[in-house]
């Protein structure tokens, strides 16, 4: 992390305007390195019936049971993509795990409010049970399978784990999960906040969708991020998961404060020169499914 890289995402500063988004991106996909060469794409398996249940696979050669790597890209629930040309979004993701010696999934799903509340976590189950009965064909091991997400991402990621309605198998078959920049508590009243698109309006909906009391339970491991220049939401999100883990478990959660990045530079560093958010995620990964 450089300080003229710290310098340049503060100054898209913190809200996710157009310019954030649009400029970050832009910077971002000027900085990747390309694909590896000996990484292998699989493109838009069907993992579900909707014409957005569909994954794609990137792997190298000669691998066996290697752990598989899953993201969920965000998109505040109403856009969003596993692939964004021409940009490397988020092809890059899976070149990442592919890289490490590990099947990377990058999938999409259906976005609300076609599709609301719980069509994320059912999209999850979904990705989770074709990799389970499909991962040994690539080389991929079903029993360390880890999950991870972006904002709405991971919410839908958080909603799988958090919500035993929606596991694969019980226990959720997950080794970890990777929550960067969520929204997880959603009992809690939002300045400014009209009709969500995806939980809608109606207060019992956003009860059982609450993902904290699970996440909170879950002996699956987690690891949070918040990043520096986070939209005041999210860091509020961080301190409340921080608070509600203290008071349930008398300790600290795996809660990453990611110096010098925003909302998007997370998963869109992986494939730069940018390597602290590689190095945390790889490290989490190793020690999980060891």
């Amino acid at each position: 992390m450089t300080p003229e890289f710290r310098a340049k995402v503060q100054g898209f500063g913190r809200e996710l305007t157009p310019e954030l988004l649009t400029g970050t991106s832009m910077m971002m996909a000027g900085m990747f390195e390309g694909m590896d060469p000996q990484t292998i794409e699989d493109e838009d398996i069907a993992y579900g019936p909707d014409p957005r249940h569909r994954l794609d696979l990137y792997r190298q050669q000669n691998i066996e049971k290697a752990p598989v790597f899953v993201f969920v890209h965000g998109g505040g629930f109403v856009m969003g993509n596993k692939r964004n040309p021409p940009g490397p979004f988020y092809r890059n993701v899976g070149d990442f795990a592919a890289r490490h010696g590990w099947i990377g999934v990058v999938p999409t799903y259906p976005l609300a409010p076609d599709h609301p509340w719980p069509a994320g976590a059912e999209a999850v189950r979904g990705v989770v049970e074709w990799i389970r009965e499909h991962a040994a064909e690539f080389g991929g091991d079903p029993e360390r399978i880890v999950l991870s997400g972006q904002s709405a991402g991971a919410v839908h990621v958080a909603g799988y784990v958090a919500h035993s309605a929606y596991h694969a198998v019980p226990g959720g078959g997950l080794r970890g999960a990777v929550l960067m920049s969520g929204i997880f508590d959603t009992t809690i009243g939002r300045p400014g906040e009209g009709p969500h698109p995806y939980y809608g309006t109606d207060a019992a909906t956003f009860a059982e969708a609450n993902c904290l009391p699970g996440l909170l339970a879950t002996d699956i491991p987690l690891c949070f991020t918040v990043s520096e220049f986070d939209a005041a939401m999210f860091q509020a999100e961080a301190a409340h998961v921080v608070g509600a883990w203290g008071q349930a478990k008398g300790s600290y959660p795996e809660m990453h404060y990611l110096v010098g990045h925003n909302h998007l530079t997370p998963s869109q560093s992986l494939g730069s020169p940018v390597k602290d958010v590689e190095a945390l995620v790889a490290g989490f990964v190793r020690r999980i499914t060891a």
